[in-house]
C-alpha cells in the first residue's frame, strides 16, 4: 500500500468532502533546518471554513447514528494504518517540525495510544438510570455528541496534538473541522485526513484545512460549530475565548506554561539535573510542559547548576534530518529572536550565563542561567526555547512561593529524597499536574491533562475526561400513559 503522503493528489488542496481547491490560495511548507520548500498545500479562508462547517453539520447525524462497534472499528483501522506508516510520519515530523528522531518516534507512539483509547470510547456505557420523584415515570440520562467540534492545533507536536482532540471527538459521534498550524500543515493536517479516509471514516465527518488567524476566527464564530478545542499560546487563547464566547460555544483551552521544577536539599542531584535537562531542553524547549524555572534550595544550588550546565554543554545541536543530534532547530526566526531577547535581557539584569546563550540561525544552544530573580524576563515569560533559568531559594516555603508566582498553572515537578515530603508540597502548588521525583514533560493518554489560570480552563484531555469534554447530558423521562395536570 502506498504511504499516507505519497502521490500528489493533496498538493495545493484542502480536505473538504475530499481534496478540493481552497478560496484562500496556497501556502509553502518549509523545513526549518534548511529553509527548503517541502510541499504546497491549500490555505483556508473564512469562506472555506463556513462551507466546511456546513458539510460537517450535514454529515454528523449519520455518523453519530452508527452503533458503537462500527465507529470503534474506524479507529482500530486507523491505528493499524499509522503503525504501518510510522516511518513516514517520523520523517515528516523531523523535516517539517524540526523534531529529533527520538521526539518524532515518541510522538507517533503517543498518537497510536490515542487512537486505541479512542477506539474504546464508543463501546463504553454512555448513561445511567435515574431515580424518579414521580411514580410510574422512567428516568434516564445519557451522553450525546455536542455536534460539530472545531479543533485548532499548534506546530510543536502537530500530529499528536491534533489526534488528541480529533480522535475522541469523532469517536463520541461528533464531526470535526480541523485547522492545523500552517507551518506544519502536512503532518498536522494532510496526514490525518489521509489516515481517516483510508480507515473508512464517512465523507464529510472530518474536514481539514490549514490557515492563519482569519480561518481560526471564522471557526470560532461559525454558529454551526458547537465547540472549539484550542491548543496554543495563552495570548492567542484569550482571543479564541473572546471570539467563541460571542456564540456561546463550549470551549477547551490548553495553553502555555511557565513550569517549575523544584529541587529540594535531599534530592539526588545527578538524577535531578538529568530530569532538569530533559525537561528544559527536549524538543528545543518547545513544549508547553517544559521546565521553564528551576527552583533550587540554596544548599544544593551550586552543585545542581554545575551538573545541568555540564549536561547542556554536552548536547549536540544540528539538522536532525542529517545527523543524530540531541536538539534540532527552533520552528522559525520569530521564536529564535524572542528567546535571544529573553536571555540577553536576563543577563543584562544580572543573571549569569553558565552554558549556551548563543545561536546560529534557528539552532539555539541549550542555555543555563544562574542567579535568576522574579524581576527578570526569564522568570516571568514562557521562553519556548532550550533555556533553563535557575532560581535559588532558602527553604520550602520560598520555593512554593516562587513556583506559584506566575499567571500560568500547567504542571510542576518536585525532586526530593522523600516522596512524602514531595506529596505534601504538591498540595500547595497551583497547577493542574504535579510530578514527584520526575520532570515536567509527562503525558498519559488515559490521564486527565490541563492547567489553570493562563494555562487553560481545566483538565480537558485523557480518555475518561473525553466524555465530559466532547459530549453533553440529555435527560429523558417517559410514562406508560400521558398524564394530565390541573391547568
Amino acid at each position: 500500500m502506498p504511504g499516507l503522503l505519497s502521490g500528489d493528489h493533496w498538493h495545493n488542496k484542502i480536505y473538504s468532502d475530499g481534496w478540493t481547491d481552497s478560496d484562500g490560495g496556497v501556502i509553502k511548507v518549509t523545513e526549518p533546518a534548511t529553509g527548503e520548500v517541502l510541499a504546497e498545500v491549500g490555505l483556508a479562508n473564512a469562506a472555506d471554513i463556513d462551507r466546511a462547517a456546513e458539510r460537517a453539520a450535514a454529515a454528523q447525524p449519520g455518523w453519530a447514528a452508527l452503533i458503537g462497534p462500527q465507529r470503534a472499528a474506524v479507529f482500530r483501522r486507523a491505528a493499524a494504518l499509522l503503525d504501518e506508516n510510522r516511518k513516514e510520519i517520523v520523517r515528516w515530523l523531523i523535516r517539517e517540525a524540526g523534531s529529533t528522531e527520538m521526539k518524532a518516534a515518541f510522538e507517533v507512539e503517543l498518537s497510536l495510544a490515542e487512537l486505541w483509547e479512542a477506539a474504546a470510547l464508543p463501546t463504553q456505557p454512555c448513561g445511567h438510570a435515574l431515580p424518579s420523584s414521580v411514580d410510574g415515570r422512567n428516568s434516564v440520562a445519557y451522553r450525546v455528541p455536542v455536534g460539530v467540534v472545531g479543533v485548532i492545533t499548534p506546530w510543536n507536536f502537530p500530529f499528536y496534538l491534533a489526534l488528541r482532540a480529533v480522535a475522541p471527538a469523532l469517536a463520541l459521534g461528533n464531526a470535526v473541522v480541523l485547522k492545523p498550524d500552517e507551518q506544519t500543515a502536512v503532518v498536522g493536517g494532510v496526514a490525518l485526513a489521509e489516515l481517516f479516509e483510508r480507515a473508512g471514516l464517512p465523507s464529510g465527518v472530518l474536514q481539514v484545512m490549514a490557515g492563519d488567524a482569519e480561518p481560526g476566527q471564522a471557526l470560532c464564530e461559525n454558529r454551526r460549530i458547537a465547540m472549539v478545542s484550542f491548543t496554543g499560546s495563552s495570548e492567542v487563547g484569550r482571543l479564541v475565548g473572546a471570539s467563541a464566547g460571542r456564540t456561546l460555544k463550549r470551549l477547551s483551552l490548553e495553553l502555555g506554561g511557565n513550569n517549575a521544577l523544584i529541587v529540594l536539599d535531599d534530592a539526588d542531584l545527578e538524577v535531578a539535573s538529568s530530569a532538569g535537562a530533559w525537561g528544559a531542553f527536549a524538543h528545543q524547549g518547545q513544549i508547553c510542559m517544559a521546565a521553564g524555572r528551576h527552583i533550587v534550595l540554596e544548599s544544593v544550588a551550586d552543585e545542581y547548576i554545575d551538573r545541568i550546565a555540564r549536561r547542556a554543554d554536552a548536547l549536540t545541536v544540528g539538522d536532525p534530518n542529517k545527523a543524530a543530534v540531541a536538539l534540532g532547530p527552533l520552528i522559525n526566526e520569530r521564536q529564535a529572536a524572542n528567546a535571544d531577547r529573553i536571555v540577553t535581557q536576563t543577563v543584562k539584569a544580572g543573571a549569569a550565563l553558565r552554558a549556551g546563550g548563543s545561536r546560529d540561525g534557528l539552532f539555539f544552544r541549550p542555555t543555563v542561567l544562574a542567579g535568576v530573580t522574579p524581576s527578570m524576563p526569564a522568570f516571568r515569560e514562557e521562553i519556548f526555547a532550550p533555556v533553563a533559568p535557575v532560581i535559588v531559594v532558602r527553604d520550602e516555603d520560598e520555593a512554593i512561593a516562587a513556583a506559584n508566582d506566575t499567571e500560568y498553572g500547567l504542571v510542576a515537578a518536585i525532586q526530593t529524597g522523600s516522596p512524602d515530603r514531595g506529596h505534601t508540597l504538591a498540595q500547595r502548588l497551583r497547577t493542574g499536574v504535579v510530578h514527584v521525583n520526575d520532570q515536567t514533560v509527562n503525558v498519559d493518554n488515559f490521564s486527565p491533562f490541563g492547567g489553570v489560570g493562563a494555562s487553560g480552563n481545566g483538565s480537558r484531555f485523557g480518555a475518561p475526561s473525553s466524555w465530559d469534554e466532547f459530549t453533553q447530558w440529555r435527560w429523558v423521562t417517559s410514562r406508560a400513559q400521558a398524564y394530565g395536570y390541573p391547568f
